[in-house]
C-alpha cells in the first residue's frame, strides 16, 4: 500500500465529469467520483470547473496523487480574450449552427480533397474551425476580441494550474496532438498548427494564442499544490489508451456520440469526409468516424415505449432480426457522418404487423448500430486492417446491444468490463508520464466477453436503402 503511485484520470465529457484515482503501476482502482454537466450544445465553461471540483471531492480529493491528466470532449470552442477570460459560452462539438461555415471553409481551402490533405479531415460542423468562422460571421464584436482559443480538455488543464482569482497565463496553456487534430487548423502529419488556415477562419492577421503541443509522456504544468499535469487527450484518443488498443483493433464507442476508430501507424486523408484523420495519444494516428446519434437513441426509446433501458433491451431481443421490416434512420440530432446536420429521424417500412413495442425497440437498436457498421466499413475502405471490434461506452452495457451488434457487424464483438475508459486512458497517460518508459504501462482490464451471433446483412442493406432514399430530404 505504501509503495503505490497514485494517479488521477479525468473524463470531462458532454454530459458529466468522471474522476478515477488508480495505482499507476497496476491500474488498480482506488476511488472515483462524478458530477453532471448542464444540458445543451453551448455551455459556460465555468460549469466544467465546478463539476471537476465536485467529482474530485467525490473521489476523496487529490491527497497522495502524484500526477493527473484530463481527457475531454473534442472540438468545443472556448474563445478567450486578451486576459484569458471566456468571451462567450463554449460551442460544443454537437452544435450544428456552423454547418454552412464548414461548407464555405472547405471550398476556401481548395475543396474536400485539398482540405483533407492539409488537416487530415474534411471539415464538418463539429470542428472548432467552423465554429470560429461562425463566430466571425455572426458575432463580429466577440470575434474581434478573440486573443486565444482553447478546447475543453486543454482549457481545464489550464485552469488546474491557476489559483482562484489568479491572472491567467497564456504561456501555461498546453494540449496534445489528438485534441489539436480535431480543430481543423492543425496538421496531424507534421504535428504543427496551420496558423495560415486559422487566419482565414477568423479573417484576421492578429496573433492568436493557441495551446502548445507537448509529447504524450511529458508534463505540461503543475497544480498550485504541486501535482504535475500530463498533456491529456481528446476523448476518443483517451479511450483508445484506456482500452489499450493496438494496431488492428477498431473500437466502437457508444456514448452521446457513436464513434468507430482504429490505431494506425500511418495518417489518413479521406476526401469523402467520412473518416477524420486524427492523431492518437501515443504519437500514432487515430482514423475515426463519428455519428451524432448513439446512446441518446436508446434514451428516446425508453421515452417512446415507456420502459427502462433493460426492458427496451429485452424487448429488442424478443423481436426477430430486422424487426419485421421496420427500419430506423436515427438522425434525431442531425448527423455528422453522413454529413446531414439538419436531418431528422425516419422510420421506414412501418405497417400494422410491426407496429408493436418489440419491433420498435429492435429497430431503434439496429438503427443506432447500423450507422456504426457504415463507420467500420468506411475505415476498411481506407485500408484499415480490422482484426478485432471492441465495443465500449454506456450503451454497450445493455446485453441487447452487444448481441445485435455482433449480428450486424457479422463478426465476433469483444466487450470489456464496463468502465470509465476515457478517464482510465487519461490516468494511464498520467502514469506513463510519471513512471517513464517508451510506452504506457500495461494494466489488467479484467475479463473480456466475446459475443457472437448469426450475421444479418439484409438488415444493414435495408438500412442503407433508407439512408440513400432520404439523402435529399433535408
Amino acid at each position: 500500500m505504501a509503495n503505490r503511485k497514485l494517479i488521477a484520470g479525468v473524463d470531462s465529457s458532454t454530459q458529466s465529469c468522471k474522476v478515477v484515482i488508480r495505482d499507476g503501476v497496476t491500474g488498480e482502482l482506488v476511488r472515483e467520483g462524478r458530477a453532471t454537466h448542464p444540458d445543451g450544445t453551448e455551455v459556460n465553461p465555468a460549469h466544467w470547473v465546478s463539476a471537476l471540483d465536485t467529482a474530485i471531492a467525490a473521489a476523496g480529493g487529490l491527497d497522495g496523487v502524484e500526477a493527473i491528466s484530463i481527457g475531454g470532449q473534442q472540438h468545443g470552442m472556448v474563445a478567450l480574450d486578451a486576459k484569458g477570460k471566456v468571451i462567450r459560452d463554449a460551442l460544443l462539438w454537437n452544435d450544428t449552427r456552423s454547418a454552412d461555415a464548414a461548407v464555405a471553409l472547405n471550398k476556401e481551402l481548395g475543396g474536400n480533397e485539398e482540405t483533407a490533405k492539409q488537416v487530415g479531415s474534411v471539415l464538418v460542423a463539429s470542428f472548432t474551425a467552423t465554429k470560429l468562422r461562425w463566430l466571425a460571421d455572426s458575432e463580429k464584436e466577440n470575434a474581434a476580441r478573440v486573443a486565444g482559443v482553447a478546447l475543453p480538455h486543454d482549457w481545464l488543464s489550464w485552469q488546474l494550474q491557476h489559483s482562484k482569482g489568479e491572472d491567467l497565463d497564456f504561456g501555461k496553456l498546453f494540449s496534445d496532438r489528438s485534441e489539436a487534430s480535431g480543430t481543423g487548423y492543425f496538421d496531424p502529419t507534421t504535428s504543427q498548427y496551420r496558423r495560415d488556415i486559422l487566419a482565414k477562419v477568423l479573417r484576421t492577421d492578429r496573433e492568436i494564442n493557441l495551446p502548445k503541443i507537448i509529447s504524450p509522456a511529458q508534463f505540461g504544468g503543475t497544480t498550485p499544490s504541486g501535482i504535475p499535469i500530463a498533456p491529456g487527450a481528446g476523448d476518443n484518443a483517451a479511450a483508445a489508451l484506456g482500452i489499450q488498443a493496438q494496431a488492428g483493433d477498431v473500437v466502437v464507442s457508444l456514448g452521446t456520440s457513436g464513434t468507430a476508430f482504429a490505431v494506425s501507424e500511418t495518417p489518413t486523408h479521406d476526401p469523402s469526409g467520412q473518416v477524420a484523420g486524427f492523431a492518437d495519444a501515443t504519437g500514432r494516428f487515430l482514423p475515426l468516424v463519428c455519428t451524432l446519434n448513439a446512446a441518446r437513441i436508446l434514451d428516446a426509446a425508453t421515452r417512446i415505449l415507456g420502459r427502462t433501458h433493460d426492458e427496451v433491451g429485452a424487448l429488442a431481443l424478443s423481436a426477430k432480426p430486422g424487426a419485421n421490416g421496420l427500419s430506423l434512420l436515427p438522425y434525431f440530432e442531425g448527423e455528422r457522418t453522413p454529413n446531414r446536420p439538419h436531418a431528422t429521424g425516419v422510420f421506414g417500412g412501418m405497417n400494422l404487423n410491426n407496429s408493436n413495442a418489440a419491433d420498435i425497440a429492435r429497430a431503434m437498436v439496429e438503427g443506432m448500430l447500423c450507422g456504426l457498421v457504415d463507420a467500420v466499413d468506411a475505415l476498411e475502405k481506407l485500408g484499415v486492417n480490422v482484426k478485432r471490434i471492441i465495443l465500449i461506452g454506456g450503451a454497450a452495457k445493455n446485453p441487447a446491444v452487444s448481441q445485435i451488434a455482433a449480428a450486424l457487424f457479422g463478426r465476433e464483438v469483444l466487450v470489456p468490463p464496463a468502465g470509465e475508459y476515457v478517464a482510465n486512458g487519461a490516468a494511464r497517460q498520467a502514469a506513463w508520464a510519471l513512471l517513464g518508459g517508451d510506452s504506457a504501462p500495461i494494466w489488467d482490464l479484467g475479463k473480456i466477453e466475446k459475443v457472437s451471433a448469426t450475421a444479418t446483412p439484409d438488415v444493414v442493406e435495408r438500412y442503407r436503402t433508407l439512408r440513400d432514399r432520404t439523402e435529399n430530404w433535408s
